[in-house]
């Protein structure tokens, strides 16, 4: 592959960008109530250049997404009122910024949860308790299993967060379909144990995710979309038993709604205990072009 230096510029379809650094999503817990705050026009300014690609924390698309207390989100509007400053600040000094929209699925704790009730998947499998390092134990919440009738109402959720990151002033968003949260637990056979037409085959495991990018294609233009992938990744205990295959079907299912973007994991991985293990680096594959920034 012919290598590009970083610091030249790059047309991502209409966007002009002058360099091909981007600023990745990071989850700062920072957004009291859920309510993007004002010192995050600091930390946005700080990371934007004239031309610069920016990409934002992760955005609850409903008040049962959140995986981690004060993350922010996208479904009312005075979290739509509260992100225009921060965006009008990011393209004040000459940035390009993308909403990242998501839904933690079974990895959000039943604190997280409207009156505590159970996390929503497409399971009921419970996330196993996890060691730390200080010898405590990390418990997950136990999920509940959607419907099918319900699965269309989800997608709906992505679809409206989509059209308020536009009202905010986002230049588009990307999806959050990585690192074991909703979309993936659909995507991945160790978590998705369905027998519905979202389980079992993978065109049918991968198909909430499809819709998704479907609806919210459909509502700003697939110009402004993005999607994150991590076929090789096991968080949040959700992996795959061919992730050589689940990559590439994606992607080629991806190309035919013509988005702008991929954000891929890249595929280092060495196999711990009969798992695919990856360390989080990351890299913009995309669609169609299968080049990076």
């Amino acid at each position: 592959m012919e290598s590009t230096p970083l610091l030249t510029p790059y047309k991502m379809g209409k966007f002009d960008l002058s360099h091909r650094i981007v600023l990745a999503p990071l989850t700062r817990s920072r957004s009291y109530g859920n309510i993007p705050q004002p010192h995050a026009i600091l930390y946005y300014t700080q990371r934007t250049t004239k031309g610069g690609f920016l990409i934002s924390e992760a955005t609850g698309i409903s008040n049962t997404a959140h995986a981690y207390k004060d993350t922010p989100g996208i479904w009312t509007k005075e979290q739509v009122e509260a992100w225009k400053p921060i965006v009008d600040a990011v393209h004040q000094k000459g940035g390009v910024f993308f909403c990242q929209i998501w839904h933690a699925g079974r990895a959000s704790p039943h604190e997280n949860q409207p009156n505590g009730q159970a996390p929503i998947s497409s399971t009921d499998k419970q996330i196993a308790p996890q060691d730390i390092q200080d010898g405590g134990v990390i418990t997950s919440s136990s999920p509940r299993r959607l419907r099918s009738d319900e699965i269309p109402g989800v997608v709906n959720d992505f679809r409206l967060a989509a059209r308020n990151a536009i009202e905010a002033g986002f230049d588009g968003v990307e999806i959050h379909a990585a690192h074991g949260y909703l979309i993936e637990q659909f995507m991945k056979d160790s978590v998705n144990d369905r027998t519905d037409e979202y389980g079992g085959s993978l065109e049918n495991r991968c198909r909430f995710a499809l819709d998704v990018v479907e609806a919210v294609a459909d509502e700003i233009g697939a110009d402004r979309v993005g999607v994150r992938l991590s076929p090789f990744s096991d968080d949040c205990e959700c992996w795959d038993s061919n992730p050589e295959t689940l990559g590439p079907y994606m992607v080629q299912s991806l190309n035919k709604y013509n988005i702008l973007f991929c954000h891929m994991v890249e595929p280092r991985m060495c196999i711990v205990e009969g798992r695919y293990q990856i360390p989080f680096f990351f890299f913009f594959f995309f669609c169609k072009r299968h080049v990076c920034l």
